[in-house]
């Protein structure tokens, strides 16, 4: 163990002040994306402790409570007295903003740190109902507890002997603070699987449980498994490549593998920090890959026509993972949260490193050299067919849509913002839906059955398919490569389908389409899902009546009530437009849910997996994460 690592490699930059009084300032936002951040924040320094070659495994315990433990077998976190504060380390860290190893660099602190910023443990007991600590350093065991947002329950206390070595915490997310505290098992799962395959060394165990479930993460292979895994939907045009470039202050690792798809997908990683908006390590993969290619053709005289490729026809159908890990000095972000990296250095770097090591894999592999070059010189002539193909689209979309939107009923507003168009399943919801509308604002399109699946389908087939068409009219944008947000006709396109499996079988249809053909609706809050009520109930007693939305609340209201008449709503059709309008449209007492993507890998993994070609994957997938209900109580009543 490293007996340098004490309260002297602390550096206290400045007090932790307001945190609870503008906590988006340190963690985003205070919903979910927020909430789970903080358990981001106390991975991040476990990781740290494996970074610096001290820990090799992290357990995550989620509790029933919502309560969070992570627990590693690194150095400890020091106990010994700070010479600035005159307090404890461990409570210096846990009070003070900016205060930890983070900053030290060689000073026996942490040389390459995730948690840059060094306010991670004392952001997230700023806004934790508590946080406890054990740490376990030099054969004994010490703890410290704290309450209501940092404050002291119990001070630093010597608990005993033991033979372990490392840190434990344990937190809950403060109900005063967030929106919600509910801790979403799947996303941490996706966290530390992510993280695992970030790690090939480390073993992360997670313990969930909130579904009495134990899972542990060890990929051997890495980067590699994790490109693999991207890709498990495609057909390989080449095998995965992984390669390591390092220095003193920089280490890049990338891999890399072509499918038949013509997508690129590009994944990011600065200290084990998710650059979701890239930057510039991003920048010089795609700088290096450009040029690279581009001089293997020019030196085999491989060229079509004298044409240049561009850097989007090099990267159709790439799979890549860049995973570079710096020291402080070259990190630079934009934001707490870390989601885009800029910092010139690092883009000399990884040009240099990815540059020089493809070039020597293209030389050394002629075969899936010429594959990647007839890939790209594919992708070129396919975009320029495109381009005319997309003319006939548009001309397409102009004649046949002004057939199809006959069936578009539209709002009368002359101001897009305010406009709202409903997409509703069947005929007879659309008819409550036309009767119970506003006229002003809401638009109402009925969609007949279901829609294809895009996932598989071809631009041909969408723009034959009529309900698609339908859509792609109203809404005014175009899609993919002619998709124009300044044609946009509604402030909000609202999915509004009956609450049963087929319903939500509609959606995911239509989400996918989103998602894959217009996609800047999703990522710019456009689009939205009505939340029907499942029942309508009244109590024969005082006569009162109660919308219910779901099966607990149902349960509630029979706890309150003995005599009830209880309507079960199937479908959108039987309600009337009173009803309708009352419970799903009016905005005064709707309730809508804004479709968003916080992570497009997920969201690729989430489409592959629900709509790709593999059954078993599907159903594995659903029989892990849905629970099917046949309680049918309500119906008997």
């Amino acid at each position: 163990m490293d007996k340098k690592y004490n309260a002297n490699s602390i550096e206290v930059i400045e007090n932790l002040e307001a945190v609870r009084k503008r906590p988006g300032m340190y963690i985003g936002d205070t919903n979910s994306k927020g909430l789970h951040h903080l358990v981001r924040e106390i991975l991040d320094n476990s990781i740290d402790e494996y970074l610096s070659g001290f820990a090799d495994k992290i357990i995550v315990t989620l509790n029933i409570d919502d309560s969070v433990e992570v627990e590693d077998n690194g150095r400890g976190i020091p106990i010994d007295i700070h010479s600035k504060t005159k307090k404890p380390a461990i409570e210096t860290i846990f009070t003070t903003l900016h205060a930890g190893g983070k900053f030290g660099g060689e000073k026996s602190g942490y040389k390459i740190s995730g948690g840059l910023h060094g306010v991670g443990s004392s952001v997230v007991n700023a806004l934790s109902e508590f946080l406890e600590v054990i740490v376990w350093k030099d054969k004994e065991e010490y703890s410290i507890k704290f309450f209501n947002g940092g404050k002291i329950k119990e001070p630093l206390t010597l608990v005993g002997k033991t033979w372990k070595h490392g840190t434990k915490i344990k937190f809950k997310a403060d109900k005063k603070i967030f929106a919600t505290t509910t801790i979403d098992s799947q996303i941490v799962y996706e966290l530390l699987e992510q993280t695992a395959y970030l790690n090939s060394k480390l073993s992360i165990i997670f313990i969930d449980n909130k579904n009495n479930k134990k899972t542990e993460f060890k990929f051997k292979n890495g980067l590699i498994d994790y490109v693999n895994l991207l890709t498990k939907e495609e057909e390989e045009l080449t095998p995965p490549s992984l390669f390591s470039v390092k220095n003193d202050e920089m280490n890049i690792m990338f891999a890399f593998k072509y499918t038949t798809s013509i997508e690129e997908k590009i994944f990011s990683f600065v200290n084990n920090i998710e650059t979701k908006d890239g930057g510039s390590h991003e920048v010089g993969f795609k700088l290096a890959f450009t040029k690279a290619i581009n001089d293997y053709i020019n030196e085999n005289n491989l060229q079509e026509g004298g044409k240049v490729l561009e850097g989007s026809d090099i990267r159709e159908g790439i799979c890549a993972v860049i995973s570079i890990f710096v020291v402080e000095k070259y990190l630079q972000f934009e934001g707490q949260t870390k989601s885009k990296l800029s910092s010139n250095k690092v883009r000399m770097f990884v040009d240099k490193a990815i540059y020089d090591n493809l070039r020597h894999y293209l030389n050394k592999n002629n075969k899936y050299a010429l594959t990647i070059v007839k890939k790209a010189y594919e992708s070129k002539r396919a975009k320029l067919a495109a381009r005319k193909a997309r003319e006939v689209s548009r001309q397409l979309i102009q004649i046949k849509g002004k057939s199809v939107i006959n069936k578009l009923v539209p709002a009368q507003s002359n101001k897009a913002e305010e406009r709202e168009l409903f997409l509703v399943e069947g005929d007879s919801a659309g008819g409550s839906a036309k009767r119970g509308r506003d006229n002003k604002t809401q638009a109402i399109l009925s969609l007949k059955g279901k829609i294809i699946n895009t996932e598989k389908a071809t631009i041909k087939a969408i723009l034959e398919n009529e309900e698609l068409l339908s859509i792609i009219a109203a809404i005014g944008t175009g899609i993919r490569g002619d998709f124009d947000i300044r044609g946009l006709k509604y402030g909000k396109i609202i999915i509004m389908t009956d609450a049963d499996t087929d319903g939500a079988h509609i959606q995911v249809l239509l989400l996918t389409f989103f998602y894959r053909f217009m996609q800047k609706l999703i990522k710019l809050g456009k689009v939205y899902i009505a939340y029907p009520p499942l029942f309508k109930a009244k109590d024969l007693d005082s006569k009162k009546q109660f919308y219910i939305w779901t099966n607990d609340e149902m349960k509630e209201i029979k706890k309150k009530y003995s005599k009830l008449e209880i309507q079960r709503y199937k479908g959108l059709g039987e309600m009337n437009f009173e009803q309708l309008w009352e419970t799903t449209m009016d905005p005064e007492t709707r309730t809508l849910i804004k479709v968003h993507v916080s992570d497009l890998d997920v969201a690729n993994k989430r489409i592959e997996t629900l709509m790709g070609k593999d059954v078993d994957i599907r159903r594995k997938w659903l029989e892990r994460n849905v629970e099917f209900s046949f309680d049918d109580d309500f119906d008997k009543e």
